[in-house]
């Protein structure tokens, strides 16, 4: 049987430090809520004589109960970003010369963006071409003659 003073509230308060600690190094918005739940319960067992199986039901309730409302949270107030084309890198190529380096042949062939060949739509046109990106659907950059 494991002796009640195994779960004394420092072990939780290290517990939660780690927690948060490792929220900083890999963010997510998740362990912090845990980290908390983890700091509320070696408070809790720090001001009241309780034992380790309440400690630790008190542990899970908490976490539980904080992930739950910190989800409620963000999805009614979802992070919102200055760049709204944010990790989209097709999308930050609209509007962008490109040059043929596969003929469009049949609304379908391939353009130079920087240093990387990507498949296009678009009017036909042959190598070396001129075009500009109009839209991304997919995979596939949308293109007009320039």
């Amino acid at each position: 049987m494991i002796d009640s003073e195994i779960f004394v509230h420092w072990h939780w308060l290290i517990l939660a430090a780690v927690l948060v600690g490792a929220e900083m190094l890999v963010p997510g918005y998740f362990l912090i809520w845990i980290g908390v739940a983890a700091g509320l319960t070696g408070i809790l067992s720090l001001a009241l004589p309780i034992g380790w199986p309440l400690q630790v039901i008190i542990f899970v309730l908490l976490s539980t109960g904080a992930v739950l409302l910190a989800r409620r949270y963000v999805q009614k107030n979802p992070v919102m970003s200055e760049d709204d084309k944010l990790n989209r890198r097709a999308d930050r190529l609209v509007g962008n010369l490109v040059t043929v380096v596969e003929p469009i042949i049949n609304g379908q062939g391939k353009v130079k963006v920087a240093d990387s060949p990507w498949i296009a739509k678009g009017p036909d046109a042959a190598i070396g071409s001129q075009m500009r990106i109009i839209k991304v659907e997919g995979s596939w950059l949308v293109v007009e003659l320039v």
